[in-house]
């Protein structure tokens, strides 16, 4: 296990300012498309060093590097592999020459939104589930062990997790998707509570059906229309507008922001 992974006593850490927006080195993991990539993006154009996860995008992740130029890094790791990711902190750290102090998990596994083809009641098994929570939590627990010492030593941390509104309101019931998400939930306010002390917040922001992303292109345009006709903003999210509240939960307008679950989705789900 890496330094930047070592076991920290509660409440060593006094509390700074935290890092402005340029000041900091962001990993986001599943960055070579979609969401991620919007993401990355919006952390680069404020400055940031930036940390391009892919599994197995390598094409895509290294076109967004060179877009993006020496600011950014793409990194090869499967985030359900504990040893891969720590491999990938060590990377990135021996590369941009400072510790990760910035997180987003967002990779989505092997999931694709298809409202007719989804697992039902009868053909779900658990297997859809345990690869829902691996991709979900699990992942998520490996980022923040991977890289909890590096904030700590950098003064300042925050970790936010890509979640999704169909916890609160499953218009579509995909069941082992929602029950992972809302597993990270759980997952992100636990976090919370044990990482406040040293300095780190942890956070949550859910998205509703976004236009568009790969994973939601067996959506139908009917879907969109319906989204687009009940949400008070009366357009559908797009990958840029969440990209940004991660940013403001990543920024230090957030300082006093913790274990919190931000609803970016145009208002379609209020509460």
């Amino acid at each position: 296990m890496s330094s930047d992974s070592a076991s920290l006593p509660a409440a060593s850490l006094p509390l700074t300012f935290p890092l402005p927006l340029a000041d900091q080195v962001v990993l986001v993991s599943g960055a070579s498309r979609g969401v991620g990539a919007a993401v990355a993006r919006a952390f680069h154009r404020e400055g940031a060093r930036v940390v391009l996860n892919y599994f197995q995008s390598r094409d895509a992740a290294e076109a967004l590097a060179s877009e993006l130029g020496d600011r950014a890094h793409p990194c090869q790791a499967d985030v359900r592999d504990g040893a891969a990711v720590e491999a990938m902190v060590v990377e990135a750290r021996t590369h941009f020459g400072a510790p990760v102090t910035t997180v987003v998990s967002n990779a989505l596994v092997d999931y694709r939104f298809d409202p007719v083809g989804r697992a039902n009641p009868d053909s779900l098994t658990w297997d859809h589930y345990l690869a829902q929570l691996e991709g979900s939590v699990k992942a998520a627990l490996h980022l923040v062990q991977a890289t909890r010492g590096g904030m700590h030593e950098a003064g300042s941390g925050r970790f936010v997790a890509i979640g999704s509104n169909l916890v609160q309101n499953p218009v579509v019931p995909y069941h082992d998707y929602t029950t992972g998400k809302a597993a990270l939930l759980g997952f992100v306010r636990n976090m919370a509570k044990e990482l406040g002390p040293e300095g780190i917040t942890v956070n949550l922001v859910s998205g509703g059906l976004l236009d568009r992303t790969d994973a939601s292109a067996a959506t139908s345009d009917e879907v969109f229309e319906l989204i687009r006709q009940t949400t008070p903003l009366q357009r559908v999210t797009t990958p840029e507008e969440l990209a940004d509240a991660v940013l403001l939960l990543a920024s230090p307008w957030a300082r006093g922001v913790t274990g919190q679950n931000l609803i970016v989705d145009g208002g379609l789900v209020m509460g």
